[in-house]
């Protein structure tokens, strides 16, 4: 079996607006994709270890829809959606998101970049996350998203690994 790469993202602020994450799984580019776009499996990794997806839905097409609500380990609900901008499958995609647990309602929109590119079956992730304010940015970043990030691409890739044929 493929080892894995613990605890290995990494988040950098390249302006006042943005947020870079870079992370390489130990799985081709095509299951690092399925593992993030199909429902069923997102359940299995997005609330890193901070809880239960209780529900994902994505319609991945332009102009389509996903939706994740997970409960908390605190018992709290917690949602996100977006719509889906660009698709380049399995490559890139570029999509909208807003959290719906904003004191005033939703959030503000963020637009979240994602490129996935292969080397010898290695696939590397970077997601660059735009923001309409530097405020808004630190907001995200003060959440604890980081952490919460590092214990979902685990999971995300130990899943895209589970799904490697093994070698012939």
């Amino acid at each position: 079996m493929a080892t894995t790469t613990k605890g290995s993202a990494v988040l950098t602020l390249p302006s006042d607006t943005e947020i870079l994450v870079t992370r390489e799984f130990n799985a081709p580019r095509r299951l690092v994709w399925k593992v993030l776009t199909e429902p069923d499996l997102i359940k299995r990794w997005w609330a890193g270890q901070r809880g239960t997806v209780t529900s994902a839905s994505v319609d991945l097409r332009v102009g389509g829809t996903w939706r994740y609500v997970m409960t908390a380990d605190g018992g709290f609900e917690v949602g996100f959606h977006g719509e889906f901008r660009e698709i380049d499958a399995p490559a890139s995609m570029v999509q909208t998101e807003v959290y719906e647990g904003a004191p005033d309602g939703d959030s503000e929109p963020t637009l979240n970049h994602y490129t996935l590119s292969e080397h010898d079956g290695r696939t590397t992730l970077t997601v660059r996350t735009v923001t309409s304010s530097k405020e808004l940015r630190d907001l995200i970043i003060d959440s604890g998203m980081e952490g919460g990030m590092q214990e979902g691409y685990d999971l995300l890739e130990e899943l895209a690994v589970a799904l490697t044929p093994p070698p012939r």
